[in-house]
């Protein structure tokens, strides 16, 4: 890529950048939220087209107006928000478009599913081909697409945060399947936020800052000091939590939790623990063993066959959410897009969200306060450095670490009692990543509890006062986070080892 130049109104994302994968390397991609490097391979697999400059594959230039276009000359792409089919299985998805059909053109599934397990069990990368997509949790919906991608062949694999929803394990499986890809002579673009993963896997790293190239380092020259500095000009130190003698009273009691996911299978089960005053209490776990629906009934969005909740010795057992987030409740979800912002409202719109029939938001007659409401958006977006053009901007179009801020922003100015706070920094640069974790920290200090669900173990160990694994849908242990270990947390969340 040669030259790419690529503007939005008010934002010039690419200025004249140069790009280059050579064969048989995992060429890493790395800067700030906005920086670009996104709109950088959306340009490359057809999905933008550049206003300047000029792309070769294997030496000849190429046009690239669309995905299907991009896949001809061998380019895939694993983008960071999943581009699904919720409704169809994950057999179903993955071979959609090459689909091995029966007489009269219906589809095959039972080749289909075989097609998917022979796949799975080549990188390591396993899934339940009949399981339909929209029962899935985030982690195993991001398998899928990687997977879509590698049936496809592609010689240039663009992978886009592939690890932000893997654990530690998965991790390795999926380092592993990119190695065989890469001693196969095939190419993988690897854009992602987690320095250590970066250093470990890439043979060059490539710094994009506010739409410019920073600069290339190649495999012998890579370390995360010189990345972090290249990338906000300053090293990042690690936000630890202070270590506190004494848990404070109890805030939010989980008491026997059962309750059942999407596919009536029970996938809580009595469930116990409590979060105290001042305390983050990290869940550590594989996706899909039972996160989803534990944050889903604290927040009183799933049923709960048994067992009961209580919010500073008051039952809430069967509140609603409103009567929940009146009571303190604050949640961050996992997936920003489609549980955490309203995608078609501005920010400042986004910013009151929960509160717009609120005083001092709520006027009579349903009416709503738009200077209370602008007064409040200037002074979030100012106090959590949300890069957006301005307030009245459509949340759609900011950048996914940018979105992420304005849903921590909402949720923290609520001064909140308790905060389920689950993958909050996902999708972050460095920067916002050390900026949410102090402000996770900070609320906690005040006196608010936090359960903190990650599929960073690094994130857990490093905020968490506690960290309680599940497993299977049960709290196989909880740990005093200065007296575990990131490979004992592991073994318990794979289920090789008891408490």
């Amino acid at each position: 890529m040669v030259g790419i130049t690529k503007s939005f109104p008010g934002t010039l994302a690419n200025d004249k950048v140069d790009f280059d994968v050579k064969e048989g390397e995992v060429h890493s991609l790395l800067g700030e939220n906005g920086a670009g490097k996104t709109v950088l391979m959306s340009i490359l697999y057809g999905l933008y087209k550049p206003d300047e400059g000029h792309i070769f594959v294997k030496g000849q230039e190429v046009k690239i107006e669309n995905p299907a276009k991009a896949i001809s000359f061998g380019i895939g792409m694993v983008h960071q928000h999943f581009m699904l089919v919720p409704s169809l299985t994950v057999a179903e998805n993955i071979v959609l478009g090459r689909e091995p059909e029966k007489p009269r053109f219906w589809l095959d599934k039972t080749k289909a599913n075989e097609i998917t397990r022979e796949l799975s069990k080549k990188y390591g990368l396993f899934v339940d081909p009949k399981a339909v997509v929209n029962t899935l949790p985030v982690g195993v919906q991001q398998r899928v697409e990687i997977l879509k991608a590698l049936l496809r062949g592609a010689e240039i694999l663009i992978l886009d945060e592939p690890t932000s929803v893997l654990n530690p394990q998965e991790v390795e499986g999926l380092f592993t399947a990119i190695t065989a890809l890469k001693n196969q002579g095939k190419s993988v673009v690897f854009i992602s936020h987690k320095l250590k993963e970066v250093c470990k896997i890439s043979d060059r790293v490539t710094v994009l800052k506010k739409g410019k190239l920073v600069g290339t380092v190649d495999k012998t020259n890579i370390n995360i000091e010189q990345l972090a500095k290249m990338m906000v000009g300053r090293e990042i130190p690690a936000p630890l939590k202070e270590k506190r003698p004494n848990l404070g009273k109890v805030i939010l009691q989980a008491e026997g939790l059962q309750a059942f996911n999407d596919r009536k299978i029970l996938s809580l089960k009595s469930v116990t623990f409590e979060v105290h005053e001042s305390e983050i209490l990290g869940i550590a776990g594989v996706e899909g063993n039972g996160q989803s629906e534990l944050i889903e009934v604290l927040m009183g969005l799933r049923k709960l066959e048994e067992g009961k909740i209580v919010l500073e010795g008051k039952p809430i057992t069967n509140a609603s959410v409103h009567e929940r987030i009146e009571k303190g409740f604050s949640i961050i979800p996992e997936d920003r897009q489609k549980t955490g912002l309203v995608l078609d409202f501005s920010v400042s719109e986004n910013l009151i969200l929960g509160r717009q029939d609120k005083p001092p938001f709520a006027e009579k007659w349903f009416g709503l306060n738009l200077e209370k409401e602008s007064d409040l958006a200037d002074e979030l977006i100012k106090e959590y450095s949300i890069q957006t053009p301005n307030k009245e901007a459509l949340v759609r179009y900011l950048s996914g670490g940018t979105q992420q801020r304005v849903v921590v922003a909402r949720e923290f100015s609520r001064q909140p009692r308790f905060i389920i706070a689950s993958q909050p920094t996902r999708g972050l640069d460095v920067g916002a990543t050390e900026y949410v974790r102090k402000k996770l920290v900070e609320i906690c200090d005040k006196g608010c509890a936090i359960l903190l669900v990650s599929a960073d173990l690094d994130e857990i160990l490093a905020l968490s006062d506690r960290v309680a694994v599940i497993y299977e849908g049960k709290i196989v242990a909880i740990k005093e986070c200065d007296k575990t270990s990131e490979l004992e947390i592991g073994l318990l969340m794979t289920g090789a080892t008891n408490d």
